[in-house]
Parts: C-alpha cells; sequence; structure tokens
C-alpha cells in the first residue's frame, strides 16, 4: 500500500483495488468475491471455504466483513423439512458503485473542507516584527 495519496495515484488502478481503496479488504476478502462474481449458483460458507482452499471459519469472517461492506448478501433457503442455511453472492453491482460513489463524494467534500480549513490557517499576511 503506497504512502500518500500522490504515490495511490500513480499507480495502476484495477476494479479490484476499489475492493482495498473504499473498504480495507483482504486478499482473502477479494479472492471471496471474485468466487461469488463468477459462481453460477448461491454459495455455502462451505463451499466457499473449499473453493479458496481456507477453514470454514477463516472463510466465514471473511464473508461477514463482505457483508458488512455491502458487497454480498445473504440469503436463506429453507428445508422442507424444516430448518434452514443460508447462501451468499454477489450484491447488485450498481448500488455498490453508487455507494462506493457516494462514499467518494462525501471525502471529497470532507477533504475540500480541510483544504479550505489549511488555506485559511495559513494564507494570512505574514506579520514582519519591527525593527527596534
Amino acid at each position: 500500500m503506497p504512502d500518500s495519496l500522490s504515490e495511490y495515484l500513480q499507480q495502476d488502478m484495477e476494479c479490484e483495488g476499489l475492493l482495498e481503496c473504499f473498504h480495507g479488504l483482504k486478499a482473502l476478502d477479494r479472492q471471496i468475491f471474485a468466487v461469488l462474481a463468477s459462481a453460477s449458483e448461491p454459495l455455502t460458507v462451505d463451499e466457499i471455504a473449499e473453493e479458496v482452499d481456507r477453514e470454514r471459519s477463516t472463510a466465514y469472517r471473511a464473508v461477514q466483513r463482505l457483508l458488512q461492506t455491502g458487497f454480498i448478501q445473504k440469503e436463506q433457503v429453507n428445508y422442507d423439512q424444516g430448518g434452514y442455511y443460508h447462501v451468499y453472492l454477489p450484491a447488485d453491482p450498481d448500488k455498490m458503485a453508487d455507494n462506493m460513489q457516494r462514499m467518494l463524494n462525501d471525502w471529497y467534500a470532507k477533504m475540500g473542507q480541510l483544504i479550505q480549513e489549511f488555506r485559511g490557517k495559513y494564507d494570512q499576511p505574514q506579520q514582519v516584527a519591527p525593527e527596534q
């Protein structure tokens, strides 16, 4: 990860870089998102864990991070005889993009405010001490 915004802007950005940039997702989170995005149907945590060759608990934590960020959604599947299980699938890409755009707009507004505060603090005429 770059140390500064200028270094970050000089790098080649990829779509998956948005997941890290906006939400700080880890490599496993991005891998699981890719698995779900390429799957032909929603997957259980056990199926996800198998696909990424990780323990179920590790996959589950990554799935929870993806749920919290809104990149995936959870659906409940009911058994005919009672009981249920959950499956996971990618969220609507348009909604994800809209959320990232809102977050970017909020960030931009905050940075603009900080720049104005900086300007107000340092853009004042320098007082010259009178000579004695």
